[in-house]
This record gives structure tokens, sequence and C-alpha cells, in this order.
């Protein structure tokens, strides 16, 4: 176990939809109690890259940017800023941990996705044998074995009197681990959260990957939306629906709301989200890129819905917008085309040390405080997301048992300086993913300012890429920058034992593989 201790928009319709869009009701603007504190609305996207989006992260933009349709994150951007190099982990449930404690992965331990207890998802590999990682995830409490207890963001906010909410995938703790259910972690309402962070099926027609029909099926079945199974709507337009409703509730409270809408699109499976999907069928795009993309279009619409709802009821002034996807988009299988291309100009993608495994879309607004149509081009990292939404929401006197290495953005915000300068960022995958491709394996990484070092853990050896001249990773500088090489080696390997991160051994020998600064 780690344990460290530190002092308009509409969505399309089913008859669901329909049914519960007429129950939606509530004050008009005029009649909205005003908070001091500023409600929170993180809308959380799952495996969306830097380039699904009509909105161009890029200094120019591409034919991505011209074959999906985002209006709504077009939107946000022109009302907010839009950073262009925001940062998250490869893949799901590291970057959901460093969010929820602002520790990074190689501190919290919890370096690859979870599922059952007790039980690694990692892949076999010939060579290396991987660590025994904290595979059950984050935990509420200190008695489960090979996890993270921490203070979380969520139980903070709740203190500080905001009324919490989730709806979407949550993927923090294993089956049948407390942390598994989001109401233990601080959350007042629960919408659809639980273990894993895959589904079966995005229809209610099929029950939403359950098998029968008003029942929960571990470990795909989406839980507690029973009521609509059967029924003809898209999981999508469903947890915006319940999300909606559970605003409903936070408004007759008085209290500030943290609303968590964390979508499990655009995970497989890949599946038709009607109105959408017709569109790209008629553009001529093969069938699981019409998929992808009406799954997009689908979760853009939630977002207009959520905006919409704000400027109903006189709250958008007073709420705190972000948007971000919790790892780059998925390439190296499932999707139509050529593997490993599908994030360009950035290489590779989900569960790849390179940019396009790690790069995300990152969007904020938040009137009266942030620049409308603003761009921020500094680096920042998942478990920043920690101490800024707590110093947005005043939480100045909060004490949390583990050390957080997230620092605050709020510079960034306030256009009043940044603090990319002279900090290096970490990531660390001592684990071995399913897919295969183009930075896919056993790697540690840094970055700081323009240069990103990668070590590999199998052979020992480093990539060297200068971000800001090569975008795409295709320059490895290692034999031409050697002093550089040492620098970030020894930086890396120094920072690894300090947090007493895990690595994984030989399976030869059963000896560690060497840190990075001792393969120089």
């Amino acid at each position: 176990m780690k344990f460290t201790v530190h002092s308009k928009a509409t969505l399309a319709v089913g008859t669901g939809f329909i049914a519960a869009a007429a129950a939606i009701g509530g004050c008009t603007a005029s009649e909205e109690p005003v908070s001091s504190k500023p409600n929170i609305l993180f809308f959380f996207v799952d495996d969306m890259g830097w380039q699904d989006t009509s909105v161009p992260f890029w200094t120019e933009r591409t034919h991505f940017n011209e074959l999906y349709h985002t209006p709504n994150m077009e939107r946000l951007a022109a009302e907010g800023m839009k950073f262009t190099q925001a940062y998250a982990c490869a893949v799901s449930s590291p970057t959901r941990t460093s969010l929820m404690t602002g520790m990074n992965a190689a501190r919290h331990g919890v370096t690859n996705w979870t599922l059952r207890r007790n039980v690694s998802t990692d892949r076999e590999c010939d060579v290396l044998e991987m660590p025994h990682w904290n595979v059950n995830g984050l935990q509420p409490v200190d008695t489960v074995p090979r996890s993270v207890y921490a203070d979380n963001l969520v139980q903070i906010l709740r203190q500080q009197g905001y009324f919490t909410i989730h709806s979407g995938k949550a993927h923090w703790g294993a089956i049948g681990t407390p942390g598994s259910d989001p109401l233990n972690l601080g959350f007042d309402i629960n919408i659809a959260g639980h273990a894993a962070g895959g589904l079966g099926s995005y229809h209610a027609a099929q029950n939403f990957g359950n098998a029968e029909k008003g029942e929960h099926t571990l470990p795909w079945g989406v839980p507690g939306l029973e009521q609509y199974h059967g029924d003809t709507v898209h999981l999508t337009d469903v947890l915006t629906i319940e999300a909606i409703k559970a605003l409903d509730e936070a408004r007759k409270t008085g209290k500030p709301f943290y609303l968590y809408m964390s979508h499990y699109t655009v995970h497989t499976p890949l599946e038709p989200h009607p109105p959408y999907y017709r569109r790209y069928k008629d553009m001529g795009l093969e069938e699981r890129e019409a998929r992808y993309a009406s799954m997009l279009e689908g979760m853009d619409a939630s977002l207009g819905m959520l905006l919409d709802y704000l400027d109903e009821h006189g709250l958008a002034e007073n709420t705190f917008v972000i948007f971000k996807s919790d790892n780059g988009g998925l390439s190296a299988h499932a999707r139509g085309g050529e593997p490993h291309i599908h994030n360009w100009p950035l290489n590779s993608g989900k569960g790849s040390a390179y940019e396009g495994g790690i790069r995300v879309p990152m969007l904020v607004r938040w009137p009266g405080v942030v620049e409308p149509g603003s761009v921020n081009g500094d680096y920042l990292i998942i478990e920043d997301y920690f101490p800024t939404i707590l110093e947005i929401v005043g939480a100045d006197k909060y004490e949390t048992m583990q050390h957080v290495d997230g620092v605050s953005f709020m510079p960034h915000l306030l256009q009043e300086g940044g603090t990319a300068a002279g900090r290096s960022l970490v990531w660390h995958y001592p684990n071995r993913w399913g897919g295969t491709g183009p930075g896919i394996g056993t790697t540690s990484t840094i970055r700081r300012g323009d240069w990103k070092l990668i070590y590999w853990y199998n052979d020992q050896r480093f990539e060297l890429f200068n971000i800001a001249a090569d975008i795409g990773e295709e320059n490895n500088l290692a034999e031409a920058e050697p002093g550089i090489v040492r620098e970030l080696a020894t930086e890396l390997g120094e920072y690894l034992r300090e947090v007493n991160a895990d690595r994984p051994s030989f399976r030869s020998t059963g000896e560690p593989a060497p840190w990075p600064d001792e393969a120089l």
C-alpha cells in the first residue's frame, strides 16, 4: 500500500430521453440564489484524442478539425481559454487517481488501469516481470492492500460545503473494494459509476451491456440505469439527463455544486450515436470511423445541454467549467484505417509515452476571470487540477495526508505568469498495456522545457525529442545530445527513487531493471 504523509443544444432522442427531458424543470434565472463560492462543472471525456474536435489545438487546422463537428467545444473555446499543451497519463486509472489526489502516478502507484481486486491488468512480457503496483486503485480506507489511501478532492470539496455529483465513468477502485463506489469517495450522488472503465454497450436497447433487463452484469454492464433498459436512448444522453436532474437537486440545497460529468464515450465499443451517425456515413466514412465521429458529436451535444442549463438557470456567471480528456485517443486497434495516426500530427495514441498518448484537449471557462477566446501554450499535467480547483473554491486551509505533486495553474487562468518555467513533468508506466505500437511499452518519461526523454526498461535505451521542433517525435536526438540525456535521466531517476516508485524486474534473473540514471 502506498501511504505518504504530508503535513441551447439538444441531444438525440429516444422515448426515455423525451420523458426525462419533459420532467426537467426548475427556477428561472431570476429565481436562482447566488452562492459566494463558484460552482464547478468538470466535463471529462474518455479516450478523446487531441485532434478529435473541430477546435484546433495545433498551430494550424488539420483534416481532423474539418472532419469532426463539435460546435459546443467551439463555443467553450470562444468563451474561455484553450490549453494546447495539457497532459494526462497514457491510460485511465492513473489519470483519474492523480486528479483526485494531486499525486503523480509514480507516487500513488496506480500506474495501470484497474478492474478486479488483487489482479493485475498487465499484459505478459517475455523480458520483464511487472511490479506489484496498486492494482486495487484509490481507496477511502487504509485497510485495502495494494491501494492508495489519500484525502481526495471530492471529500475536501464536500467539507467546503459543496454538493457533489458523479455522473458516468468512475474507474477508481477495483471490483468489491470501497473505492469502486463514488459514494464512498465523497460524492452525494452517483449516477452509473462503478469499478469498470469500459462498458458492454451504449444502447439502452442492449441494457447498456447488462445481460438481462433490470439487472447489473459485472464487469461491463453499466449499473443504476435500469429504468432505461429496453429503450432506444443512448447512454451519453442518459448520463446528461440524469446529471441535470441531480443539478436540480443541488439547486434546492442552496449549496455550490461540483458536477463531475465523466462520460464513458468515446471508449470502445464503437457504436453509432443517432442521429449524428448519419452525417458521417453520408460523408463516406468507413463504418468504425463513422461510429466514432458520431460518438464525439453526441458527447459535444451533452456539453451543449449542460452549458444551456447553466445559462437558463442563471448559473453560468458563477460556474467554472473544465473540459478535458483522460488520455490520448485510441489508435492502436479498434479504429478504422491505418493505426497510430488518428492523433496526427502527434505520434501514436492511448497507452503510448509519445505525445499522442498523453497530450489531450483542454478548455476552461470562468466568466469575469478567464479572458474569452484566450490561448495558453504552457504545459501542465493532470495532478495540477487538484490544487487549482481547491484554490478556485477558496479552500486555503485544507491539509492532506499525501504529498501533493500538482501545481495550481491559476496564474495561467489570470494570465499573470505560468508554471512551466523551471518545472519538469514526469510520466511513469512500469507496466505493459494491452495494445502495441509506437511508444507503447514499459517506460518512464520526463519533459523539461522543450526536451522530452523516454526511458525503456526492457533494453535500457533512451529516446530524446525536442517537442517544439518535432511535435511528431520523429527524430531521436539521444546520440546527438548525450549531455541532455544525462541531465534528464539523472533527474528522472532521482525523482522515481524519492517517491518510492515501482519498477519492473528481469524474468531471467529476478533482478530489478535499472533506474534511468543507472542505465547511462
